[in-house]
């Protein structure tokens, strides 16, 4: 990552949860349909001891809702597997040792740092062309915690709203797409 682009900001945070759901669902028309019939049962104790770190409610409501998605045929978003938590938050580990890097490489100006480190950039979501979608892990709690994209072109730039929201206004357009490409509001199992 060499360049930082700049900072966008929603005309409205949704802070709550089950706001962010329906922007997505409204951004994502087919994303309704794929709704899970009965909660998976996953151990975010487990999830979240491993990490070390509590992760944000609008996060995991979208995974008790949803399975694992791609969104436009680019961007996979999704959380642990009922019993398998563990690989995900090893997935989350192997992704920072690229984040690591790339923090590493980032212009000094803005000083980034990969988590665990206090406010440390930690993997949510990954696009298929090797984009990241990072939350910025602080300061304050996770609902409140932002997003960074760390762009393969190497910009990078923030977001100041959580990741169901920045995935809404990412598909709907009310965020520039800065080093990305349009994302269609199409979705399907991951």
């Amino acid at each position: 990552m060499d360049e930082f682009v700049g900072t966008q900001t929603p005309v409205r945070r949704l802070t709550d949860p089950a706001e962010a759901i329906p922007a997505l669902e409204d951004a994502v028309p087919g994303l309704a349909a794929l709704r899970l019939p009965a909660r998976p049962d996953i151990d975010w104790q487990v999830t979240e001891a491993e990490l070390g770190t509590v992760l944000p409610d609008d996060f995991k409501l979208l995974c008790a809702l949803y399975p694992p998605l791609v969104i436009g045929d680019f961007l996979g978003v999704g959380g642990p597997a009922p019993g398998r938590e563990s690989l995900w938050v090893q997935g989350r580990v192997e992704t920072l040792e690229t984040i690591t890097e790339w923090c590493e490489e980032a212009e000094p100006a803005v000083p980034l740092h990969p988590y665990p480190a206090p406010g440390g950039l930690l993997p949510w979501a990954e696009s298929n062309q090797g984009d990241f979608f990072l939350w910025n892990t602080g300061p304050g709690v996770p609902n409140e915690w932002t997003v960074t994209v760390a762009s393969r072109s190497s910009a990078w730039w923030h977001y100041t709203g959580g990741a169901v929201q920045f995935l809404a206004d990412l598909v709907s357009g009310a965020v520039e797409r800065w080093a990305l490409p349009k994302v269609r509001p199409e979705v399907m199992e991951w």
